[in-house]
């Protein structure tokens, strides 16, 4: 598969999510149900956050709804999902890149429909110097939560590091979607719209 080809696969994979989301089975590995009520609880309020958030016209309200969606994305309902994920955070606060990505292949291997583990997984990978990995664990975070804002930011800036600078763009607006206020995002929109609109004069 060529570099290109690779890239445009993983692009359309990760916006067909929604319809391949539909199609997955609705019961989740034994190892996401430890707690089946607080995950009902959780999604409940994800949902309304979600709701705030694309109806708000407050760039700082919408900072302040990602970051308790950024916390909630990190609950797996698992004491040793949770445990995995910090880890690995410490490592890769220590530069330890290595250790890192093991435990991150163990979380994904113990968790493997949580998409806050393949956006870390993907982090890691491209700390690593691996962006076949990084493409490939992001695709599947948004397969697992196509509103995972976190996956689509470094998606963006993945795919922009690597000169698809169309294909960037149309992430950005996806996140812009979800997150009208969102300001990073709205930053990068408009940063690419000018520069490919400079292109093509």
């Amino acid at each position: 598969m060529t570099g290109r080809t690779l890239f445009v696969f993983l692009f359309l994979l990760t916006f067909a999510a929604p319809a391949r989301a539909a199609d997955a089975p609705t019961s989740p590995p034994a190892a996401t149900s430890a707690a089946p009520q607080a995950a009902v609880s959780d999604d409940a309020s994800r949902d309304a956050l979600l709701a705030r958030l694309a109806a708000t016209t407050d760039p700082d309200e919408a900072d302040g709804i990602i970051a308790r969606l950024d916390r909630l994305n990190r609950r797996s309902g698992s004491d040793t999902g949770d445990l995995l994920l910090a880890r690995a955070a410490a490592a890769l606060d220590g530069d330890d890149v290595g250790v890192a990505q093991k435990l991150l292949d163990a979380l994904t291997g113990l968790q493997p429909r949580w998409a806050e583990a393949w956006a870390a997984r993907a982090n890691a990978d491209y700390l690593a110097g691996d962006p076949t990995a990084t493409f490939a664990d992001l695709a599947q975070a948004l397969a697992d939560d196509p509103k995972h804002l976190k996956a689509l930011a470094d998606l963006g800036a993945a795919l922009e590091n690597a000169g698809k600078r169309e294909d960037a763009l149309r992430v950005y607006q996806r996140a812009l979607e979800i997150a009208p206020q969102w300001r990073p995002a709205r930053d990068a929109a408009d940063r690419l719209s000018a520069a490919i609109a400079g292109q093509e004069l």
